[in-house]
This record gives structure tokens, sequence and C-alpha cells, in this order.
């Protein structure tokens, strides 16, 4: 049984797909955990089922519908602090992970990764409290050898950061370039260079890093 203690733990799976959650449940009878295992498909469902049930380990998508669990995750922490949380998603971990980290959670892991690791994952947050994969690692390590890599924003120029905050704040291209008199294409231009240089894909990414590193 892994040398799991026989004190009941009880799980919270958080995810909007179920076939994530069954496989997920399937680990841990796999595992041998022995105690409840609840669900929920969006973050409301899951902040009311921690309300109402008695729960140890949390495994929560990033991403839902409903909004990000970046943003409820200090909440779950001051409604229980003695919660365990392990963020499981399809984010990109080498851009994502450490915010989350910072948010309060207790460990971050990709979907992509192998079921023997989701398993090391799930018993390490359960038996120390923590999980931090190789890759998160490797990016404390280079943050902690070159610091400007701690702060991602660190990298646009004072121009890139201006507009990066207006789309942060939801004004579009055409806004944008008509507050700061230069043509609508030179925005979309400045706009690509910021995605780029940050490693990011839309403007929901763009106003997590605004938010949490601004």
């Amino acid at each position: 049984m892994n040398n799991l203690d026989t004190k009941t733990i009880n799980f919270l799976l958080a995810d909007d797909h179920s076939l994530i959650r069954q496989g997920i449940e399937f680990l841990l009878e796999e595992i041998g955990f022995d105690g409840e295992i609840y669900h929920a498909s969006s973050l409301h469902k899951a902040l009311e089922t921690l309300e109402m049930q008695q729960v140890e380990i949390v495994v929560i998508d990033a991403i839902f519908p409903d909004g990000n669990s970046l943003n409820i995750i200090s909440d779950i922490k001051s409604l229980k602090p003695e919660i365990k949380i392990l963020v499981f998603s399809g984010v990109d971990e080498t851009t994502q992970s450490i915010k989350y980290i910072n948010a309060g959670a207790n460990g971050f892991l990709s979907k992509l990764s192998e079921e023997s690791e989701i398993k090391e994952a799930i018993l390490k947050i359960h038996q120390t409290g923590k999980y931090i994969s190789s890759i998160t690692q490797d990016i404390l390590i280079d943050s902690l050898q070159n610091r400007s890599s701690i702060n991602p924003l660190q990298k646009l120029t004072e121009r890139e950061l201006e507009i990066a905050e207006l789309y942060a704040k939801g004004y579009g291209n055409l806004e944008i370039a008509n507050n700061l008199n230069v043509k609508q294409n030179t925005i979309s231009t400045i706009k690509k260079r910021i995605f780029d240089k940050l490693h990011i894909e839309n403007v929901v990414d763009l106003a997590d890093l605004i938010k949490n590193y601004h």
C-alpha cells in the first residue's frame, strides 16, 4: 500500500472534464488511499464542496469555464489552511507553475506527465506536503541564478509594458492605437512581440502576469 498510514484521506478532484477526474480516482484506488473522493466540475462547486466536506488533498485544474483556479487558491487556504493543493493542468508548466505555487499551491503537475509521475506527485503531497517537479525545480534554480527571470515582465521595454498594461485592462488594438496616437498595425506588431517574449498565447495569460508581477 506504498507505506500509506492508516489515517483516512479525503480527496477533492476538481476538473471540468469528467474523464480526468475518473482517471485520477482510478490512480488513487491503485495507490491504496482509503477515504472519500469528491468531484467538482467548476470552481464554484469546488468551494462549495470544501465548505461542506472534510477534505485533506485537492487535485485541481488551472482553467475552468467559470475562471482560473489561481484566483481561489488563497480562498481555499484561508478556509482550511491545512489542505494540500496539487494543481494538475495542461497549461505550460515552464511559464505558469511558479505563480500557482506563489499563490499557495503545494505542487504543480502537467497533464502531460506519465502515470508513474502522477502517482509520485500525489504520494509526495500526502507524505511531505509538497511536490516540485523536475521542470519547476529547474525554473527555481534559473530564477536564483538569474534574478531577472523571477519577473518575466522585466523582459519588456517600457513601451511594451505600457501596452501590455492596456491589454490587461481590456483595451483592444484600435483603442490602444488611438490612446497612444500610433497606427493599429504597429500595436499588433508590438502585441506579437510581447507574447513572444513572455511565451504566452492570449490576453488572459497576459492579464495574469500583469496581476502577479506588476
